[in-house]
């Protein structure tokens, strides 16, 4: 998805701003995505209730959701939150943070052939990499998570394992390390690879990976970003990748973190955002499997909720 220019952007900010908790997709979130509501006869999905006094979000139509404290760990919603759920590109995620504690993030790597065709045979997400191409494992790590990148995640798995499958099973030792019991990765980019639903996890594990990623700082600097430029140099071509995150310019104070969407997984997002002294994350799964624009609606929702 191309970002839109920068008055429709504004439009649509203020729109976020002003809007108000209903119960369907925003105005701003509608105008994400060109499309008025969901078709009919789609509902929000009730969900664990908050505590007495406090009314629930509304206008959540994620199959799988949760909002919580950053900085506390407190639980503020939930909608089946230990429900295994295909998480698509939400996986890279995990992919930056076994790079980033591995470290070396001035390593150059190069583009293969494979991380090309890879791409090509699956019809995966890419950051249009060339092979051949020498780039740092830091503008690898952000052609991955801006853009979306499976060329970018193959490479640097491809490096870092060393090789795929010894890089995967490094996901799932860091997995099972932070106690993520009901995560499991079957690739580093989230393709429904070998089937939909081989690569799972939960809300409740998501919002785990949530608060580890946006605790290094090389993550939440690279994940914050809605465009990247990479100017032509000696070993590789100029790039400019622009995050499909359309809330990261549309909703105030959103730092991250990565969109996902495949045939099963619905439309999904992992996300946060901060305001004074507050940090909220968030994931919703599953929010519609006709637009991304709804996910956005269901985060925009919850963080105005949340805060509010």
């Amino acid at each position: 998805m191309r970002l839109p220019g920068r008055l429709a952007l504004a439009a649509v900010g203020a729109a976020l701003i002003g809007g108000t908790v209903s119960g369907g997709p925003s105005a701003a979130s509608a105008a994400l995505a060109g499309r008025a509501v969901p078709p009919a006869g789609i509902q929000p999905l009730a969900g664990i209730q908050p505590p007495a006094g406090i009314q629930p979000p509304a206008g959540i139509h994620a199959q799988g959701a949760a909002l919580e404290n950053a900085a506390t760990g407190a639980l503020l919603w939930s909608r089946g939150l230990d429900t295994r759920r295909p998480i698509a590109s939400i996986t890279k995620v995990m992919t930056a943070l076994v790079v980033l504690r591995a470290g070396h993030l001035g390593r150059v790597l190069t583009v293969s052939p494979a991380a090309v065709s890879y791409v090509r045979t699956h019809d995966g997400s890419t950051a249009g990499l060339y092979a051949g191409d020498r780039l740092t494992v830091r503008q690898l790590l952000t052609a991955m998570l801006v853009p979306s990148g499976c060329d970018a995640a193959y490479v640097l798995a491809s490096a870092y394992g060393p090789g795929r499958t010894a890089f995967v099973a490094k996901m799932n030792a860091l997995a099972a390390q932070m106690r993520l019991g009901r995560t499991h990765f079957a690739d580093p980019d989230g393709l429904p690879l070998p089937t939909e639903y081989s690569t799972y996890s939960t809300p409740g594990d998501l919002l785990a990976i949530g608060r580890a990623a946006l605790a290094d700082p090389d993550f939440r600097a690279i994940a914050g970003q809605s465009v990247y430029r990479v100017a032509a140099g000696p070993g590789h071509h100029a790039y400019v990748w622009h995050s499909n995150n359309l809330l990261l310019t549309a909703y105030p104070g959103v730092i991250g973190i990565k969109t996902g969407s495949t045939a099963a997984a619905g439309y999904c997002l992992l996300f946060a955002a901060q305001r004074g002294q507050f940090t909220l994350v968030g994931v919703v799964l599953d929010s519609s499997r006709w637009s991304r624009a709804v996910s956005f609606s269901d985060a925009e929702h919850l963080l105005t909720w949340g805060f509010g």
